[in-house]
């Protein structure tokens, strides 16, 4: 937060909210019923499940250490510096990649409302990534107001669709022009599409800013998790009785705006498109504001170059905040939707089953249930790691190469850039 201003239980939770729903449901909707066909809900509960646990190990690790920061500050507390400092670099590639999809998102959903081609749509992905780079670049004021009804406003919004498609009730649309699946296949889907859970955290690094945090923090993170799962299921559900599990694969850059328009016409599809470009364009602005801010506490650490402490005269960190920014719209124009959301998916399993296993060792108030999570996020890891290398081995050696570069290749990255 920009100044001294706490922000309390309905900003704490909205702020949470909107970091998992704003690039989320937009973002994979049509993936996971291409992935789990009938049983996509079920992927949403699975995968919503493993994120719950997550947030209650965050939640209970920053509350005992009375500081944000994640698994990075975590890890620092065990004595795990040099762990902590590979996983911090993970994470940014996590949250590179999140951009990414976010971006990828946005300019698929504005260039088919305007009716125009892939080159319009990369210029999209890109023009969105570069202007909040550069209103991030100027300095952000607190917003966490506007945030409130920026989040509430997507989620009637969604609510609303689920509810008019709840009520087109027909089974048979749950699996109409497609295959059916098994149940195993949603296991699947919760692996590869676990980005739609993962914005709960970036609240946790905000826990000075938080009013009583040991009571609002819990409180707010988890509620707001478990309202996530019921929304996600119900709109998985309503969407599909409106169009059928074929247009939602077949669209599935676009699911929600077509469920609009089939749902109240024109008016439904401009609707949902305005919540999807609102939703991804604030999730871009609150990760790229987040990830610059966390890279800078990085570097005071001697974790990353030094280079990457600098300010501007607006006090904001640019060079990490310029960086992230031009990765993210290079793979937002480069990569596939499927492949950017698998990879992020799984950086942010590895992370959260590290916090997990964390919260498990320093034995917090039902430690088991962490140890749950620790397990469950390894057999979705495994999961994914499968689903990847039979769809994209290519992508996945890439991932591999980045997180074996981070993990053990940083020292000497580090080494020879102070030599230099």
């Amino acid at each position: 937060m920009a100044n001294s201003k706490k922000i309390g239980f309905n900003a704490t939770w909205s702020m949470s909210v909107g970091g998992m729903v704003g690039g989320g449901i937009f973002s994979v909707l049509g993936l996971i019923v291409q992935s789990a066909g009938q049983w996509a809900w079920f992927s949403f509960f699975i995968s919503g499940i493993i994120g719950f646990i997550a947030a209650y190990s965050y939640c209970q690790l920053s509350i005992k250490y009375k500081e944000g920061g994640g698994a990075f500050t975590y890890l620092r507390e065990i004595n795990r510096k040099g762990f902590a400092g590979g996983l911090a670099w993970v994470l940014i590639f996590g949250y590179i990649l999140s951009l990414s999809v976010y971006a990828f998102t946005f300019g698929h959903y504005v260039s088919h409302s305007l009716s125009k081609g892939p080159l319009f749509t990369k210029t999209l992905s890109l023009g969105i990534v570069a202007i909040l780079t550069l209103v991030n670049l100027r300095g952000a004021k607190d917003s966490s107001g506007v945030e409130v009804i920026i989040v509430w406003g997507k989620v009637i919004s969604l609510v609303g669709l689920a509810v008019i498609g709840l009520f087109h009730w027909n089974t048979e649309m749950l699996t109409k022009g497609i295959e059916p699946k098994g149940i195993g296949d949603s296991l699947v889907g919760a692996a590869t599409i676990f980005i739609a859970y993962q914005g709960f955290q970036l609240i946790t690094y905000d826990y000075k800013d938080i009013e009583n945090p040991e009571k609002t923090l819990p409180s707010a993170t988890l509620s707001s998790v478990l309202f996530v799962i019921l929304l996600y299921i119900i709109v998985t559900l309503g969407t599909t009785m409106l169009v059928g599990a074929d247009i939602m694969i077949k669209d599935k850059e676009v699911a929600l705006s077509v469920a609009g328009k089939a749902a109240l016409g024109q008016f439904g599809y401009v609707v949902m498109t305005i919540a999807a470009a609102f939703s991804t364009a604030s999730a871009i602005n609150a990760t790229l504001f987040s990830t610059s801010r966390l890279i800078e506490s990085i570097a005071k650490k001697n974790d990353l170059p030094e280079s990457f402490t600098k300010e501007n005269q607006n006090k904001i960190p640019y060079i990490g905040l310029i960086t992230i920014g031009i990765l993210s719209a290079a793979l937002a124009m480069l990569g596939s939707l499927s492949d950017l959301v698998s990879a992020t998916s799984l950086i942010f399993l590895f992370t959260f089953g590290v916090v997990c296993y964390i919260a498990y060792h320093d034995k917090v108030r039902f430690h088991w249930l962490c140890l749950l999570g620790t397990i469950g996020c390894i057999i979705a890891i495994i999961v994914s790691v499968i689903s990847l290398f039979e769809k994209s081995p290519i992508a996945l050696v890439c991932l591999a190469v980045l997180v074996l570069l981070a993990v053990f290749g940083r020292r000497f990255i580090l080494k020879g850039m102070k030599q230099q």
